[in-house]
């Protein structure tokens, strides 16, 4: 792992994620210990509407998670209702975090490299819709991460098991003073949550 982004990691607070929060992840930790147990790949799809803002960290902070905890069968992928974006404060807010990100596509959807270790395959950033060829097709757990797509979306075709895991939308800070506070801290938050998720299961 990158010395900047170890630091940030030294410093999620595990140990402050309410009972409630922990009840919220639960089913996740469920599915990944079942099929970390019967020793399957584990293909998790964290889905949001725009697929440009959480959903992404999600998968990023989720990928790094099982990286840390030596989980070696994890895949992460997102997706979205609809094909946008990523937005460019969230690559910008892992960066200061610890990541090394480069664009690998410059068009109206680019698409990003996203970096945790030298010698790591990179995380694929780019805006695409939840059954996008480039996502699992079955066997895998969709993570709603926002109440928009949950309740959007009362079918995932291929999903072994559907959970939702919302998070409040960093977007309400855009054009604001308090942005890069906002999407720093939503983006730690589902980094604690994450790490959480993936320090519960015994191998």
């Amino acid at each position: 792992m990158y010395q900047t982004l170890s630091k940030t990691i030294e410093q999620l607070q595990l140990q402050n994620i309410s009972e409630e929060r922990k009840a919220t992840l639960q089913p996740l930790i469920d599915f990944v210990q079942q099929k970390t147990t019967s020793k399957e790949q584990i293909n998790i799809n964290f889905i949001c509407t725009h697929n440009s803002r959480r959903s992404h960290l999600s998968q990023i902070w989720a990928q790094v998670a099982a990286t840390h905890f030596n989980l070696p069968n994890v895949n992460c992928y997102s997706g979205g209702t609809e094909e946008t974006a990523l937005f460019p404060k969230v690559a910008e807010t892992l960066t200061n975090q610890g990541f090394s990100i480069f664009k690998i596509a410059d068009t109206n959807n680019p698409v990003y490299a996203i970096k945790y270790s030298d010698n790591a395959l990179p995380v694929i950033g780019f805006s695409k819709k939840y059954d996008s060829p480039f996502n699992p097709v079955s066997a895998f757990a969709a993570i709603m991460t926002c109440s928009q797509a949950d309740g959007g979306c009362p079918f995932i075709a291929g999903a072994e098991k559907r959970i939702p895991i919302t998070f409040e939308d960093p977007k309400i800070s855009d054009n604001t003073p308090e942005q890069s506070k906002t999407y720093a801290e939503r983006s730690l938050q589902i980094a604690t949550e994450m790490f959480y998720v993936f320090s519960q299961i015994s191998q």
